[in-house]
């Protein structure tokens, strides 16, 4: 039986990793390797934990393994037990401000787990199991202040907050271990991530589910460019690098290809909630200066293109906010 991990497999992208590889049937089944934490407090109003929905319809067949990903023993049994073909490593931390305050959980998350996960598998393949494809998630964060625009992967790497500095430590692990023991790794730098069962207070999370409560936006920083990108395009480019062999070795954006200020995503989100008020403010020096990033060695070597445009995706997104939010959140002229 073919397999695929996902560590991290319950968060966000990892399990619509999950979805799409079993929707074009690249393995039998999916392992979903999570320790079943969350990062932002239940008590939160209007929080709801997606995690459920997520893997709707696919109960019957994923595996779930609650582990984390920086203990060895437990990727070592892991591993062992399933013996996947591919493995797409996820688990870390997943925002910027949680990792600048939780330096040690960073480095475990993007560089210890990557380091255990590579040596476990440099040791099955000494007993003959074959991996296919190891995909580690980096960040468009490793590039700090863009330089140029759009960014494309031979940009420099000068992250300027403890995120990206993890993540580009993580990049220069995967693809050292890979090539010292043989190993099939690719390297992914997404980014804005966003769309449905995003739970994690994005900005794009807090800007539309804000709007749905008839709370007035505040947009910090109205030129702050990003390439946000939707879910299941940021999914499609991880399933892409871990099924073409010209990926291996290599690093990846995979976005969208084209930023939107900050204020452009809120005028295009009144689109959908007409009533949409909103205030600008000062943007957050800490985090870099960042705007499109160059696509055209993801389009080019891995045939990746995005589905998705801006409008589409928050129109998606807003239709799912007010069908599956909790009712009580949202007043129901804005259903």
């Amino acid at each position: 039986m073919r397999k695929a991990l996902v560590t991290g497999g319950l968060g966000f992208v990892g399990s619509q990793i999950a979805r799409q590889v079993l929707a074009q049937n690249l393995v039998d089944q999916v392992v979903l390797l999570d320790h079943f934490g969350g990062y932002m407090s239940p008590m939160r109003s209007g929080f709801t934990d997606w995690r459920k929905l997520r893997l709707r319809g696919l109960e019957d067949k994923v595996v779930i393994e609650r582990a984390q990903a920086n203990y060895a023993n437990v990727v070592n049994q892991v591993l062992r037990r399933h013996r996947p073909t591919h493995i797409f490593h996820l688990a870390a931390l997943p925002l910027a401000s949680l990792e600048n305050i939780n330096v040690q959980e960073a480095l475990e998350g993007s560089v210890v787990s990557t380091g255990f996960l590579l040596e476990a598998c440099s040791m099955m393949k000494e007993e003959g199991h074959k991996l296919e494809r190891f995909v580690y998630t980096s960040s468009s964060m490793v590039y700090g202040n863009f330089e140029y625009a759009p960014a494309d992967e031979l940009h420099p790497t000068r992250p300027i907050e403890v995120y990206g500095a993890a993540k580009l430590a993580g990049e220069a692990v995967a693809l050292g271990m890979g090539r010292r023991f043989g190993l099939p790794v690719t390297v992914i730098r997404p980014s804005a991530v966003y769309g449905p069962t995003d739970m994690n207070r994005r900005v794009t999370q807090i800007f539309v589910e804000n709007a749905l409560l008839g709370k007035k936006l505040v947009v910090n920083g109205a030129d702050e460019a990003l390439d946000f990108t939707y879910v299941a395009d940021t999914a499609a480019g991880f399933v892409r690098a871990a099924v073409v062999p010209e990926a291996v070795g290599e690093v990846f954006n995979i976005t969208s290809g084209r930023a939107f200020t900050l204020l452009e995503f809120v005028t295009m989100l009144k689109q959908f909630v007409p009533d949409l008020q909103y205030e600008v403010a000062p943007r957050d020096g800490t985090r870099p200066k960042r705007g499109t990033l160059s696509t055209d060695k993801a389009q080019k070597l891995l045939g990746y293109k995005p589905s998705y445009d801006l409008q589409r995706g928050i129109g998606e997104y807003v239709e799912f906010e007010r069908k599956y939010w909790l009712p009580d959140q949202v007043p129901d002229k804005r259903r």
